[in-house]
């Protein structure tokens, strides 16, 4: 059985944190594209977590 490790969130830049220039990538965009990359390995961990659970659930003896 694998050790699944939780993923964290990346932390939301604050206001005073883009220098408002217009830079490409903003920090915005830099939050947003780590953010939808936190998203898919949540969804995967769950999946990974709900599976492993469910693998414990039938070996378990009744």
């Amino acid at each position: 059985m694998a050790t699944l490790i939780r993923p964290q969130p990346p932390v939301q830049p604050g206001l005073e944190d883009c220098c408002r220039s217009g830079c490409f990538p903003c920090v915005f965009d830099l939050y947003e594209e780590a953010l939808a990359r936190y998203e898919k390995a949540l969804a995967a961990y769950e999946a990974a977590l709900a599976a492993e659970q469910a693998d414990a659930a039938r070996k378990k003896p009744a």
